[in-house]
């Protein structure tokens, strides 16, 4: 299994390593581990390692346009904050925190069914906000989720398809996370260990995840998180897929796509975007990197509705390396938990920040000077050539 520091945390290292400072080795464990011997999650990174950018000069880059188009939004960065459960335990600045960060930078955030603020105290901040659905047994609570997310001014959907059991995650069930209902002596003397982020969450944090509170009668983040991952729908299919399709009238995206033919399933199923995602390498292990199987979606797709992938994206090179084999945009989780846990908003702000400068340096060096001519140039801008 891995530890903590055996992967490369790319430009987000400073703030990776003080977020495993700060935090509890409950949450920081929670944050970074992955399902079974964590191969998955060493793939994600791995991939990328794989492809160059080739160097153009003689080239006018004096600007660089990094605006987008994606799931109907218009976004000045090709980033999506993927759906981070119970993020709001990280720092008391929680899913508020991110929503504004993404407001700021003009880029979208998908909110977990797991957030610790409840969906509606978001939209307030003005991004370009999501709602993340897993599809739990009782359907009422599923049809109260898109009500919510409608009456509060979301208009676009995140259902995430791969979770129809949740794996053993050994850093997990170490520690106990989602399989005890309440605190052992060990973990409360842990949260000792930490007294920066117990000032914080004892000030000013919320001990309970509000955005489904309503739906399950325990209490307590952890008896919370147990109860309804418990109702999580294992027997979901395509055809409830299609009943879903049929209720929601706004945005659809389908998050955990790793196949080109569920990816064109759900193309004839009305779906508007997928994020292909393993999840972070939290659900399948072994399961292959999402960058290996991007280009054959893609080519799949031939550009009918937009892509996002997530998984391992850590530099500005592996934001255009995406780009460049098929994807909209780029989708990443724990670089901004990590923002979050450091340093609350700001630490997202510098997160956001820190990539953003890099892909700027990489478009100019490759002679690029907008994602147009990113998408273009294609495989083209890569190295190895396409064979």
């Amino acid at each position: 299994m891995l530890d903590n520091t055996s992967l490369d945390d790319g430009t987000f290292s400073f703030l990776a390593q003080k977020a495993r400072q700060r935090l509890p080795r409950l949450f920081s464990d929670y944050l970074d581990g992955g399902a079974h011997g964590e191969h998955t999650l060493r793939r994600n990174r791995a991939a990328f390692t794989g492809w160059s950018l080739l160097p153009r000069g003689l080239r006018n880059v004096s600007s660089i346009d990094l605006t987008t188009k994606c799931f109907g939004q218009r976004w000045n960065l090709p980033f999506f904050l993927a759906p981070v459960g119970f993020a709001g335990m990280f720092h008391s600045d929680g899913e508020v925190g991110a929503a504004r960060s993404a407001a700021q930078h003009g880029i979208g955030m998908g909110v977990s069914t797991f957030s610790i603020a409840a969906m509606e105290s978001l939209p307030g901040c003005g991004a370009n906000l999501m709602a993340q659905i897993y599809v739990l047994k009782d359907r009422a609570i599923t049809r109260d989720m898109l009500s919510r997310a409608r009456s509060c001014g979301i208009s676009g959907i995140i259902v995430t398809i791969d979770t129809a059991i949740t794996p053993l995650r050994e850093r997990d069930a170490r520690n106990g996370f989602r399989n005890l209902s309440r605190p052992t002596l060990q973990q409360v003397a842990g949260l000792l260990t930490r007294p920066a982020w117990l000032c914080d969450t004892l000030l000013h944090g919320h001990m309970t995840v509000r955005n489904i509170e309503r739906y399950t009668s325990a209490r307590g983040v952890m008896a919370q998180a147990r109860d309804i991952a418990s109702q999580i729908d294992s027997q979901l299919t395509w055809e409830d897929l299609k009943q879903l399709r049929d209720i929601w009238s706004g945005t659809l995206v389908l998050k955990g796509i790793m196949h080109p033919e569920d990816a064109l399933r759900a193309l004839e199923l009305g779906v508007d975007g997928l994020i292909i995602s393993n999840h972070g390498g939290r659900q399948l292990d072994p399961s292959p990197a999402t960058l290996d199987v991007l280009p054959t979606i893609a080519e799949a797709l031939n550009g009918r509705i937009d892509i996002v992938i997530d998984g391992g994206l850590r530099r500005g090179g592996d934001v255009l390396t995406a780009l460049a084999l098929g994807a909209t945009a780029i989708s990443f989780g724990r670089p901004w938990a990590w923002g979050l846990a450091a340093q609350g908003e700001q630490g997202i702000q510098t997160a956001i920040d820190r990539l953003a400068h890099e892909v700027r340096d990489v478009m100019a060096l490759a002679g690029l000077n907008s994602l147009t001519a990113m998408r273009q140039a294609g495989r083209a801008a890569l190295w190895p050539p396409e064979t």
